[in-house]
């Protein structure tokens, strides 16, 4: 990461499990990030975390390492209820992905070639029809779709090399694509990178949005879990109680370790440390 986005990160104090995610309104993010497609050195990527993902990450200290260097932008309600827990009020916006990236390409005037990475080929595809009709002004350029070796990626880098994008952006699911980014992804490749999850799947129409009043009442979870109640229904029937009791319990085991001592120095193996003493 940059050192402006770097500098963001770690001035924005608001942490969950010590992870800094920014605590930007929507019109101060639109701005920021627009500020950094233009610098021409460095790389920053941005990525979108939900009670699930927080969840994954404090299973997986890897994918811990590699968001505690990324740029992490607030998604759902969730979070906002950990923001409140530990910090006393809810983040300033809900930034999720799938509203924020076409926000994100409207608000950019300067033209940009933007290369896209993800889902099956039909679904990226139509995806990229649809950002270009929603801002001609940019250039869309199919990468590659999600189904490729992701040991042996050198076709998709080289193809990126090929094609010179300004802007990646990358939807293949959580935490795989922050792992291959990491992996792969190097700042002459693209200097700003957006990992986005399922957003090609909604930008396409192969999968509905739910409808804007339930959007507003932040109920788009409960929408998505009647939508797909099989794959999703542990997602948040459980995941959601137990990122919830997670919070709280790590609030309390973190009180408990500033009275009782001096507090450690904060590292990117902290929620490790968190699960050891808590199971």
């Amino acid at each position: 990461m940059n050192l402006i986005a770097n500098f963001a990160v770690l001035a924005s104090r608001r942490t969950i499990f010590d992870l800094p995610v920014c605590d930007l309104g929507w019109d101060d993010a639109l701005v920021f990030i627009n500020e950094l497609a233009s610098i021409p050195v460095g790389q920053t990527v941005v990525c979108f975390v939900n009670a699930h993902n927080m969840l994954t990450a404090l299973r997986d200290d890897e994918y811990y390492r590699i968001m505690s260097h990324n740029l992490v932008l607030p998604d759902g309600i969730g979070l906002n209820i950990a923001s409140q827990i530990a910090h006393g009020s809810p983040f300033p916006a809900n930034l999720n992905g799938t509203d924020f990236v076409p926000a994100f390409l409207t608000f950019m005037e300067a033209p940009r070639r933007i290369g896209l990475i993800g889902g099956t080929r039909s679904v990226v595809e139509a995806a990229a029809e649809n950002f270009r009709r929603h801002t001609p002004w940019h250039e869309f350029v199919v990468i590659s779709d999600g189904f490729f070796d992701k040991v042996d990626s050198t076709d998709v880098t080289a193809e990126i090399e090929r094609r010179k994008p300004d802007i990646l952006i990358v939807g293949m699911g959580t935490p795989l694509q922050e792992k291959w980014v990491h992996d792969n992804i190097r700042a002459d490749h693209a200097r700003l990178v957006l990992t986005v999850g399922a957003l090609f799947d909604f930008v396409s129409g192969a999968v509905p949005r739910a409808p804007k009043t339930v959007r507003m009442m932040r109920l788009e979870w409960a929408y998505r879990l009647i939508q797909e109640p099989a794959r999703l229904w542990r997602r948040y029937i459980i995941g959601i109680p137990v990122f919830l009791f997670h919070v709280l319990r790590y609030r309390f085991r973190r009180r408990e370790r500033i009275l009782s001592q001096p507090e450690e120095p904060r590292s990117v193996s902290q929620p490790a440390a968190y699960r050891r003493k808590a199971s």
